[in-house]
């Protein structure tokens, strides 16, 4: 019979969920604090927030670890960052899991979008396993933080709302570019008008970026399903897979479904 390490009256797996609540709460962490806190050693610690790495719940960092929210700014993004964050983390990891070493992978903008990149996997992490070209500066600053990372970054216009380049330059750039999969935010979605935006500059560049793939992946929590932002990005026709979550309207599911889109539940 395998003994569970206890501390504190804590088994392992206990302790690391405290610890993955504490780092989203507060954001960084240290080895020490959370060593005298929990009353183990260093080197349980560190064991810990590998495996809470790998799991893609926390970001570890010299000395200890912080959210993956801390590192996607603030301001307007970083008040759409806080809005239903554990939705965003599940659809996030869910498209990751498409993900393929090998493939060519285009990142639209969005703070659903990064959290793709946020939980990558490990083989999708290694050394050059991936081209990933984006405009979205969330997704430069986390891919640009792995081993080496194979990453083509489009530049333009900047807009510091979105986190993002647009323009002529960014749609110029994206035409000379072919993809195995391109990963959409929206802040709306219905069955007749399709993916919807607030901002002009980022349905276009959003609207260039799906005829550069092979196959289109919509990311929307399921409060933007059944909303009508102000400009519209793509039809529901030039989607292939929305990846939403486990709170969507079951007729809205069908009706995208009967449409023609692959829908997946995360």
């Amino acid at each position: 019979m395998t003994t569970v390490p206890v501390a504190n009256g804590l088994a392992a797996h206990e302790r690391r969920d405290q610890i993955a609540e504490l780092v989203d709460t507060g954001q960084r962490v240290s080895v020490a604090d959370l060593a005298g806190r929990f009353g183990v050693t260093d080197a349980s610690i560190r064991r810990d927030l590998g495996l809470l790495e790998e799991a893609g719940r926390i970001r570890r960092i010299h000395g200890g670890a912080v959210s993956h929210s801390a590192s996607l700014g603030g301001g307007v993004f970083g008040t759409k960052v806080r809005l239903r964050r554990a939705e965003k983390a599940r659809i996030g990891a869910a498209a990751a899991a498409l993900i393929r070493p090998g493939d060519v992978v285009l990142f639209d903008s969005g703070t659903t979008v990064a959290q793709v990149a946020v939980r990558a996997t490990r083989p999708v992490r290694a050394a050059g396993a991936i081209t990933a070209v984006t405009y979205s500066l969330p997704v430069i600053e986390e891919i640009g933080g792995w081993d080496s990372p194979h990453l083509v970054s489009l530049g333009g216009l900047y807009l510091a709302d979105y986190r993002a380049f647009v323009g002529p330059q960014t749609i110029a750039a994206l035409l000379e570019l072919a993809a195995d999969i391109v990963f959409l935010g929206c802040d709306g979605l219905t069955v007749e008008n399709g993916l919807t935006t607030p901002h002009l500059l980022v349905a276009e560049v959003a609207a260039a970026a799906t005829t550069r793939a092979r196959r289109v992946v919509a990311l929307a929590d399921s409060s933007k399903l059944g909303r009508r932002g102000f400009t519209p990005i793509v039809a529901l026709a030039d989607v292939d897979v929305l990846i939403t979550d486990a709170d969507a309207e079951a007729g809205l599911v069908a009706a995208i479904r009967a449409a023609g889109v692959e829908v997946v539940l995360a």
